[in-house]
């Protein structure tokens, strides 16, 4: 579990995350939703380390990520940020080898072919395991990136919108795999999403934040409500039951 206490990170006098506090749950998908702004990419670098915090704790099954030393945590905590551009010229194999350094130092064993090979395979990479990145389409760059964080293969994944720049079929794609990689590897994966109806549809637990502060968290059902949703967006939202899952609409 991935347990946040008094959380706050300031640039200048202005909060961006303030005096958070909050328990994630093992395995299955956590969406964090809200505004922009709202801190919600901040919140998930201070999870992983990537930004200090300036008051507060965060553990990760209890190890604090301040304390843990890189390696040990890297091992059980991965993140795609929004920014994972590659100036090198890479294929997708040498791009998802990256994910085994935490364990391999650079110099790969036969274990962590095997995990490179699973991670292709699973994101349907095979094809274009020898491509270059820039030889790529958005989507199968996307996945690759994400076949990287899974070769890591820890307990807990972290995705800064990860549909960022992709369009409809790919984004349903990408939601799809996420949503059998917390069933089938048993990972935890907690993403920041834009699209509420992602977050409905494919998330077991929501955490919806605006300026800074949690204001709801739960269950698909217990926040995609008309009433709260205009809480977070301050704009009305048509809330309808299609197919069991809820979908919010608006104009």
């Amino acid at each position: 579990m991935i347990v946040i206490n008094n959380v706050t990170k300031r640039y200048g006098d202005t909060p961006v995350v303030d005096n958070v506090s909050l328990a994630l749950p093992p395995r299955g998908v956590t969406a964090l939703i809200g505004p922009n702004g709202a801190g919600k990419s901040t919140l998930l670098s201070m999870i992983a380390r990537l930004l200090p915090m300036d008051h507060g704790q965060i553990t990760v099954d209890g190890m604090d990520v301040v304390e843990t030393a890189s390696d040990r945590l890297a091992r059980r905590l991965s993140i795609l940020r929004q920014d994972n551009h590659v100036t090198a010229r890479l294929t997708v194999r040498d791009l998802v080898s990256f994910g085994r350094y935490p364990y391999s130092k650079g110099r790969l064993t036969t274990k962590d072919n095997d995990h490179i090979e699973r991670a292709l395979a699973f994101l349907e990479l095979e094809p274009f395991a020898a491509r270059f990145l820039d030889e790529l389409s958005g989507g199968q760059r996307q996945r690759a990136f994400v076949a990287m964080v899974l070769c890591q293969d820890t307990d807990y994944v972290l995705l800064d919108e990860p549909l960022n720049n992709l369009d409809m079929k790919h984004s349903v794609g990408m939601m799809k795999l996420l949503r059998r990689t917390a069933d089938e590897w048993g990972k935890t994966i907690v993403l920041v999403l834009h699209d509420i109806n992602f977050a409905s549809c494919y998330a077991d637990n929501i955490v919806a934040m605006r300026d800074g502060a949690v204001l709801h968290q739960g269950s698909p059902r217990a926040i995609i409500r008309p009433e709260t949703l205009k809480d977070i967006y301050e704009v009305d939202v048509a809330v309808h039951d299609i197919e069991g899952r809820r979908i919010g609409v608006y104009f």
